[in-house]
């Protein structure tokens, strides 16, 4: 069984969001940080994941810049005992426009993510190709459309990002 994206999030983002004391106290499965990206555990069922939040977003409609309110906006890749590479997987703070896709950009290479509600999923096929690109990258650039018809890019750094992958890699091996 997989853990929810909802509960992955609201992990993420506690730790993510809070500093020092407060965050000790509300989330004990942060177990590293990787320059620009988090590593989390969850025990029952067995995951590991790494995440990190966007340094730059750009919103626009009708090709003008736009402001806009947006839930939590994250870049994960998950390991589970057992599977070869990390799931890639994207939440954009918003609800995706029906039958879109969103496009994920590591230097010049794209991979199309499919989408559901607010996350957006690689294919199996392409999660080792996008770890790969993200090990030797130095940014990724998310493009998206929500059910609103915003258009939104978010650039994320890859500062610590093989380092993050490699530590969730390892604690969830086996």
């Amino acid at each position: 069984m997989k853990t929810s994206p909802k509960r992955m999030t609201t992990l993420a983002v506690l730790a993510l969001g809070l500093t020092g004391t407060a965050m000790a106290q509300v989330s004990s499965n942060r177990v590293a940080t990787k320059t620009d990206w988090s590593v989390f555990v969850e025990e029952s069922p067995k995951e590991c994941w790494s995440v990190s939040a966007p340094k730059e977003t750009v919103n626009t409609k009708d090709g003008k810049a736009v402001s806009v309110r947006r839930g939590d906006i994250l870049l994960f890749v998950t390991f589970r005992p057992g599977s070869p590479a990390g799931e890639v997987s994207f939440t954009g703070g918003y609800p995706f426009a029906d039958g879109s896709t969103v496009e994920l950009n590591i230097g010049g290479t794209s991979f199309d993510l499919f989408t559901d509600g607010e996350w957006a999923w690689s294919g199996a096929d392409d999660d080792a190709r996008i770890v790969a690109a993200l090990k030797a990258g130095t940014s990724a650039t998310v493009s998206a459309r929500s059910g609103r018809g915003t258009n939104t890019q978010d650039t994320f750094s890859l500062l610590g990002v093989s380092a993050a992958l490699d530590e969730a890699a390892k604690r969830c091996a086996g």
